[in-house]
């Protein structure tokens, strides 16, 4: 069975993959849902010095400690801004990279230089006025956003979303690609709504030649349809090794 490390994206913590866990778990598979240093229960350690490489720690740590092998490493949203300096510090703990509705950046480049103009200018505007200058207020405004429509899951989701620091949209990231490049990568697409944000990142995933699946559902897959996400991340982790296609699934 696999070690699965489950790493959210901004405004999240380890909180939003508890129905995946527990799916996860109860195949047999040992899964670990970190929340990263500011968000979830860790909220009370926000502050302006959190960035990259502060999360980029927080997970290269957790590998370490726990001594962690053939991982799976699946990344929600901003956390896919992790994936190059994770890969090049622990490429020998992990087996395979799924960017699961995440940002895919390149060398040199932060999480707002793949994010629509438009966002960018949105969430240093919102920073500037609610955030003291330096972090991204959570509001429940959010879950629009990000397809969140049932109202059970979003009185459960509002009151759990951390703010969010901008310099984790802002810090650009170095990294040597030959890690990640060497190892084996899914793209993950939500279709019900898409979310054009993502737009620069999947079709990066295809040029790539990544293997590249979707699910019907909105932003937060593993909130909305945990099942449908378990699944497909078994699935996808199974076929590790095996010829991959660029088609959607």
């Amino acid at each position: 069975m696999g070690n699965y490390v489950l790493v959210h994206g901004a405004m999240h913590g380890g909180w939003c993959w508890r129905s995946v866990r527990e799916l996860l778990s109860r195949a047999g598979h040992q899964v670990f849902t970190p929340s990263l240093t500011g968000q979830g229960e860790h909220r009370h350690l926000l502050g302006p010095d959190v960035g990259v490489a502060t999360h980029v720690q927080d997970v290269a740590s957790l590998l370490h400690y726990e001594d962690l092998r053939e991982v799976h490493l699946v990344l929600h949203s901003y956390a896919g801004v992790l994936a190059g300096p994770v890969a090049e510090r622990a490429a020998d703990r992990l087996a395979s990279v799924t960017f699961l509705g995440a940002f895919v950046v390149r060398p040199g480049e932060c999480l707002l230089d793949v994010e629509p103009p438009e966002t960018a200018h949105r969430y240093r505007a919102l920073a500037s006025a609610d955030g003291d200058g330096w972090y991204l207020p959570a509001d429940a405004s959010f879950l629009a956003q990000w397809g969140i429509t049932d109202e059970g899951l979003a009185a459960w989701v509002a009151p759990r979303l951390t703010d969010f620091p901008l310099r984790c949209q802002t810090d650009t990231v170095d990294f040597d690609p030959g890690p990640l490049a060497g190892l084996s990568t899914s793209y993950v697409r939500h279709t019900r709504p898409p979310l054009p944000s993502l737009d620069l990142s999947s079709g990066r995933a295809y040029d790539s030649g990544w293997d590249v699946h979707s699910l019907p559902t909105g932003h937060d897959m593993m909130l909305e349809d945990p099942q449908a996400t378990a699944r497909l991340l078994t699935r996808i982790t199974g076929r590790r090794g095996s010829d991959t296609s660029r088609q959607p699934r």
